[in-house]
């Protein structure tokens, strides 16, 4: 990093895991400023709305990341029980809205019947195979969490050890990880 340049938030890593019964969100808990750990015990995973009914994680600014919390919570009083309603929503506004449109985050949010992984350019992701993961170290965790999703650990356990290896690989991850969950149907 030059001098000319201003020291910029990096990294995170955010996974997500749905497998039997359950869906669970896993967070590191490092925030990096440049080269600097200003913590590492942030929680980037917290439950949603009036009920706790959706599970929310972020990757990128934290200021940016509670707006969006905050009016993704508006959304889901506004859509009560329809996640995908309330995000679709959230990604329009905010690829509109010329405030909204500067904030740097990313999302994974679920609920019992769905995970969506939530970006600043319009996309509501549903992803394949029950996994998804975003972050600095997000494809490390993704690509452990894939390769151990059809093993007999439980979501929580897949959660743990793939964060254990992006916190291994990636500098902007640490091994101080929140886990939030839901029971939620498998898939058909």
């Amino acid at each position: 990093m030059s001098a000319s340049e201003p020291a910029s938030f990096h990294g995170t890593t955010i996974l997500s895991v749905r497998k039997a019964g359950k869906v669970v969100l896993a967070g590191d808990g490092q925030v990096s400023f440049g080269q600097t750990v200003l913590k590492s015990n942030a929680r980037k995973v917290r439950p949603l709305g009036s009920k706790g009914t959706v599970i929310a994680g972020f990757a990128g600014a934290t200021a940016d990341a509670m707006t969006l919390f905050e009016r993704l919570e508006a959304k889901l009083e506004s859509y009560p029980d329809q996640l995908t309603r309330a995000a679709v929503e959230l990604a329009k506004d905010w690829r509109t809205d010329r405030f909204l449109r500067r904030l740097e985050a990313m999302m994974i949010v679920a609920d019992a019947r769905v995970t969506l992984l939530l970006t600043g350019t319009g996309d509501v992701v549903e992803p394949e195979s029950g996994v998804a993961a975003i972050g600095s170290g997000g494809n490390y965790a993704l690509a452990a969490a894939r390769a151990l999703i059809d093993t007999d650990l439980s979501a929580e356990q897949v959660a743990r050890k793939a964060m254990k290896i992006a916190a291994e690989i990636c500098v902007y991850t640490n091994d101080a990880v929140t886990l939030a969950s839901l029971d939620a149907p498998d898939a058909p």
